[in-house]
């Protein structure tokens, strides 16, 4: 029976178990430039199979939070070859995963002061964190955003191969995912909700995933597909992501992803950070059928899994062969020895909600191990 701890392997990736690091937005990296802070960040969970980092702006334009990393500058891309370095001497695996945010994010943080873009101009309910004078942080309302012209989209695509290229060649990643979940500008175009174009990127199920695919495809040119996951979230309401019909969606989504041959997908199942049963749609989300669309349109990467799974719905998921890999979020930020704890099944630290976003080493460095006396 295959179990959490059993070695595995991710495309071109040889992890040595099945639990994935998944990605955790931390607010410490001033000038989008991972620091000596971060090295130990993750240098401390190598021990997770497989560590995805923060999301990672591919250019400045798809930033959308204060003091969170870049892929678009050489310090940036230095700044990652020392996290890069440290994971690999540790003796883990570290995929960046590739953001451009759209709609979410404040003028504050876009360059020269412009408006955020977005599939179209419809202001998100939802909020970012920007900076204030003195160097504080705090949640504010999202600006509003223009509707992308269809001439801009190569462009982006241009990003998101270069970032993807940079990362693997440049700061020493295993591989990339692509942020296609939580409402951000992938997610953007996916969703009726945020998506009122009348173009060839707007209106049909087809046209909805255009920019999904085309983003995709460019990130496999820049990283090789058996380096590329991506990961998505059908069902969330994160970032007032909405659609009245997303199982049709999301398995049009699937199909065409196994056709690429791509390292992995990455599921968020439920609604981002709570609860799992959470639907948009009149009828509950099929997760079975997703994975089955995607497996009868050959698909042959792993299928990672998140949110809420504690080790016996973890264990589950692998034994049963419903999933590949368990992604752990939250349990990560106060266990940096997370693995260890769930083989052992030793307690878990909590972890201190007023020091998740922004600040220095305490809440992101300090947690203790359970060799610890702290422990």
């Amino acid at each position: 029976m295959t179990t959490l701890f059993d070695p595995t392997t991710v495309g071109d990736i040889r992890l040595s178990n099945r639990i994935a690091m998944a990605p955790l937005t931390r607010n410490r990296s001033p000038g989008a430039v991972p620091g000596p802070f971060a090295t130990e960040y993750y240098s401390q969970r190598a021990t997770a199979g497989l560590v995805i980092t923060e999301a990672t702006a591919i250019s400045h334009q798809g930033q959308g939070y204060a003091d969170v990393p870049g892929l678009y500058g050489a310090d940036q891309l230095a700044g990652w070859r020392k996290v890069t370095d440290a994971v690999h001497a540790a003796g883990g695996k570290i995929v960046t995963q590739l953001w451009h945010v759209g709609r979410i994010s404040h003028v504050s943080l876009q360059p020269d002061g412009g408006k955020p873009v977005a599939p179209s101009a419809i202001t998100a309910k939802s909020k970012t964190y920007v900076l204030g004078e003195d160097g504080s942080g705090a949640f504010v309302e999202t600006s509003e955003p223009r509707a992308l012209d269809a001439s801009e989209i190569p462009g982006i695509l241009d990003d998101y191969r270069k970032a993807a290229k940079a990362a693997v060649s440049e700061a020493g990643f295993d591989g990339v995912e692509i942020h296609g979940a939580n409402g951000y500008l992938v997610d953007q175009f996916l969703r009726s909700g945020s998506n009122r174009r009348t173009d060839d990127y707007g209106g049909s199920i087809e046209n909805r995933a255009r920019f999904l695919f085309e983003v995709v495809d460019a990130v496999i040119e820049g990283a090789g597909a058996a380096r590329t996951g991506i990961r998505l979230s059908p069902v969330t309401p994160a970032n007032d992501a909405s659609d009245p019909d997303p199982q049709p969606l999301f398995e049009h989504v699937v199909r065409g992803l196994a056709k690429r041959g791509l390292a992995y997908i990455h599921l968020v199942e439920g609604a981002t950070g709570g609860a799992r049963d959470f639907n948009q749609g009149e009828a509950p989300f099929d997760w079975a059928a997703l994975k089955a669309a995607y497996r009868e349109a050959c698909g042959k990467g792993a299928w990672i899994v998140n949110n809420g799974y504690d080790k016996a719905l973890a264990e589950e998921a692998v034994s049963s062969g419903r999933a590949d890999l368990v992604a752990f979020g939250r349990p990560f930020i106060a266990n940096p020895d997370l693995v260890e704890r769930l083989r052992r099944d030793l307690p878990l630290n909590e972890g201190d909600r007023a020091t998740f976003y922004g600040g220095g080493a305490k809440g992101y460095i300090d947690y203790p191990v359970a060799t610890d006396k702290a422990a």
